[in-house]
């Protein structure tokens, strides 16, 4: 796994050992972005959370590309040893927080986030009850971008926001997903 674009290009990331955490593809990773690039045509001063965050490869690439902080939540412990080496190699520290434990022990927010990107496990349906939550607390607004990756084959229903966007790739499909337009 490596860095796609910005200041830390081709910079090499740690990945969890063993089968606890999926890491999103380089190919998979590269196509999100593209489509975030394409709607946000810049990451700077971003205020990005890494949700399910594995490696922390989604916030990591965010941070590369100028977002300002990143907030990373995982539960899993080698995973967040990972994070925290990854961060730790691209002296990123004073640019993030890492949360060790469920993203659904998340509590109200200060203010939203302006990206937030969920990675959760495939076939779970744990990424759309995060969604609901995280917009009941304030950590999705009406200009938060949101985007989840899920089984290619899983269906995504979310209460709380309209579906943008979703493309698949390979075993994976991307949900570009934003707050409901409201009519004039």
């Amino acid at each position: 796994m490596r860095i796609i674009a910005g200041d830390w290009k081709r910079r090499q990331l740690r990945a969890p050992a063993g089968e606890a955490t999926r890491p999103t593809a380089d190919r998979t990773r590269e196509t999100l972005f593209s489509m975030l690039v394409s709607r946000l045509g810049s990451f700077e001063g971003l205020s990005v959370a890494d949700l399910f965050a594995g490696s922390g490869a989604l916030g990591l690439e965010a941070l590369s590309r100028g977002a300002d902080n990143c907030l990373f939540v995982e539960q899993d412990a080698a995973a967040i040893r990972c994070i925290r080496q990854n961060i730790a190699s691209l002296r990123a520290q004073q640019q993030c927080e890492v949360v060790a434990g469920s993203v659904m022990s998340l509590g109200p927010a200060k203010i939203a986030r302006d990206l937030v990107l969920l990675d959760p496990p495939y076939g779970t349906n744990a990424g759309a009850v995060a969604i609901d939550r995280l917009v009941r607390l304030g950590w999705i607004g009406p200009a938060t971008w949101v985007a989840l990756e899920v089984g290619a084959k899983d269906d995504v229903k979310i209460k709380a926001l309209d579906i943008e966007t979703e493309r698949k790739v390979g075993p994976a499909k991307l949900v570009l997903l934003r707050w409901p337009e409201i009519a004039d």
